[in-house]
């Protein structure tokens, strides 16, 4: 029992619970109490919430009401704690890929990862009037010269231009600087004049979020402090590698404050908005990122995936938002919001793009006996790969909008018309138990990270929706944080029974589309925490367990907005989810939308 008489939940070893469709294990809908409030409503809300005692019973009854305590922090779990989501190298068997040499350089990588790829150069994405240009797109117009990275780098940077002004007001970018960008492009295009590129990425223009560090600029994280409290002295590890293969880095992109929010709207640097309407968010917290890609301006972006924060965005605005497995993209170098949940990932026009930016940035520094085997898929012909067998956990599946769950049902029965793949009925346990676990687990980790600034920082400093979470996230205690590292370990047992049968795991990216950018939250961020819930209904997973997960666009709602279909794998299975993703690409993109926000980079003046 709670100190408040609140009856906690007793949870049954893990080996018994029935992972069967029929089951009858209960499935819990998130059911958020909360009112979304923002204005003058957030602030009133903050100054309460940092009250002495009125505050402490505020937050124990927001925690009360939504099930933190009874499921996570005063249940009886009979698990020890997991307290890290990495995974030992298993050489799981994956059909028709190449693997890499280890001792390729990230340049070595992505030619190999551009044969791999089918002959065909243009677009799979080119229908309705909608033209996604390819990384091998750009390469082959630069060597051809039809046009020079220093011409795409021109247009580039008026688009951001026309793009930040009044009128669109996108809030693409937190820093984007014309003459670094256009030093980067002068140096490709004379390799490009002298024959010399060093591989198919030189030239092509990379968004970074400001998570990442990517000299010259400082990295924020989405605050307007913490680029000075903490120097930016070199680049991440995956910014060096895409910079050794000639990427133009064009930027930081914008992202929600401290990755604490699923909107991506910003108070201190504008909110990125999503270009299939400007009226509607781009998803956080990788906003910038996400919308970037989906505007035309850069083919990919790097992004930090905590909650969803990579998969969640590009679902929103209709892009490829693949995150590798725990530990296959190395971490230096991004800021350690969240050091067990969190890590780089990718968002990408198409799957060819992700599976080349994957290769340049897969950290292969480690000890060859540490080193897990690098495979690229070979999307040479679609289907191929056979006998794909996904799981599909129906309540869950079916917790989204009607628009969503008819779109991705649909999808499903494609890849079954198409290719003959199965879908296997199956449980996936206690799934708002995990997200609980999960934010209990990401908002302690954020706290810790950030204490020694914190302590120091005046709160005015600190944007108002993000003071309120940061006062949820310091409230968690120790046993609320242990205990939620018992249901990781139940988690895990239950993914890798359904792993036993399944190649991957299938489900919404999200349960809504794009939610509404209302004014009132412009300046102080919004409490919207019923369709924050719905946004990461199917995020969790891959950031808990560690496990790989990518989503592709297979349609739109009625309103035009994007909606994805993801898909989770077993550890180190990323070419065959590069591979389903494809397969997935190929059979649904025929009839996608262009966004009303759209650049064409490419075009023959």
């Amino acid at each position: 029992m709670g100190v408040f008489g609140s009856s906690a939940k007793v949870y049954q070893p893990a080996a018994e619970v029935d992972l069967g469709p029929g089951s009858g294990e209960l499935y819990i809908s998130p059911n958020v109490k909360a009112p979304r409030v923002a204005g003058l409503l957030v602030k009133i809300f903050v100054w309460v919430l940092e009250l002495p005692i009125v505050g402490w019973v505020l937050l124990y009854i927001l925690k009360k009401d939504n099930l933190i305590n009874k499921l996570v922090s005063e249940a009886e779990i009979p698990e020890t704690p997991l307290f890290t989501a990495t995974h030992s190298w298993e050489d799981t068997p994956e059909q028709n890929v190449s693997l890499t040499k280890p001792d390729l350089s990230p340049a070595e990588r992505v030619q190999e990862a551009v044969s791999c790829l089918p002959e065909r150069l243009e677009s799979t994405l080119a229908t309705d009037g909608l033209k996604r240009w390819t990384i091998r797109d750009f390469s082959n117009a630069y060597s051809s010269g039809e046009i020079t990275p220093v011409q795409v780098a021109k247009r580039f940077l008026a688009a951001v231009k026309e793009s930040s002004g009044p009128t669109l007001n996108m809030g693409f970018f937190i820093s984007c600087d014309p003459e670094d960008i256009m030093k980067q492009a002068e140096e490709s295009t004379l390799r490009y004049q002298r024959g010399a590129p060093l591989s198919a990425l030189d030239g092509v223009l990379v968004g970074v979020k400001d998570e990442i560090d990517c000299l010259p600029y400082p990295t924020t994280g989405g605050t307007r402090w913490l680029g000075k409290a903490r120097p930016c002295e070199a680049d991440a590890a995956c910014v060096a590698q895409l910079r050794a293969c000639g990427a133009v880095l064009a930027g930081k992109t914008n992202m929600h404050e401290l990755g604490a929010g699923t909107s991506g709207i910003n108070p201190h640097h504008g909110s990125a908005r999503n270009p299939y309407n400007v009226g509607r968010v781009a998803g956080g917290s990788s906003s910038g990122s996400a919308a970037v890609v989906c505007a035309g301006l850069c083919p990919v972006a790097l992004g930090v995936d905590g909650g969803g924060s990579v998969r969640m965005p590009a679902a929103l605005c209709g892009v490829v938002g693949f995150k590798p497995t725990a530990g296959r993209l190395s971490s230096a170098g991004v800021l350690p919001l969240n050091w067990t949940v969190g890590m780089a990932g990718i968002l990408a026009g198409t799957v060819e793009d992700a599976a080349i930016a994957y290769s340049a940035i897969a950290d292969q520094s480690q000890p060859s006996y540490l080193r897990p085997e690098l495979n690229l898929p070979l999307l040479t012909s679609t289907p191929s790969i056979s006998n794909v067998k996904l799981a599909k956990s129906a309540k869950w599946f079916n917790d989204s909008s009607d628009d969503i769950r008819a779109c991705c049902d649909k999808a499903l029965q494609t890849l079954n018309t198409q290719y003959g793949w199965e879908t296997l009925e199956v449980t996936v346990p206690e799934i708002e138990e995990m997200r609980l676990a999960h934010y209990v687990t990401i908002g302690s980790e954020c706290t810790a990270s950030l204490s020694k600034y914190l302590d120091k920082l005046k709160r005015s400093e600190i944007g108002w929706d993000v003071r309120v979470a940061l006062g949820v996230y310091g409230s968690f205690s120790s046993r609320a944080y242990l205990n939620s590292q018992r249901l990781r370990n139940r988690q895990m047992f239950f993914h890798k029974q359904i792993f036993k049968t399944a190649d991957v795991i299938v489900s919404p990216m999200t349960g809504v589309t794009a939610p509404a950018l209302q004014d009132d939250a412009l300046k102080t961020g919004e409490l919207d925490y019923i369709n924050g819930a719905a946004l990461i209904r199917y995020s969790i997973a891959g950031n808990f367990l560690g496990l790989p997960a990518i989503t592709i666009m297979v349609g739109q709602d009625k309103a035009g907005l994007p909606i994805g279909l993801q898909f989770i794998g077993r550890p180190w299975s990323e070419a065959t989810l590069l591979h389903i993703a494809f397969a997935m690409q190929e059979a649904c993109s025929k009839n996608h939308r262009k966004p009303a926000v759209f650049y064409d980079l490419l075009k023959k003046d």
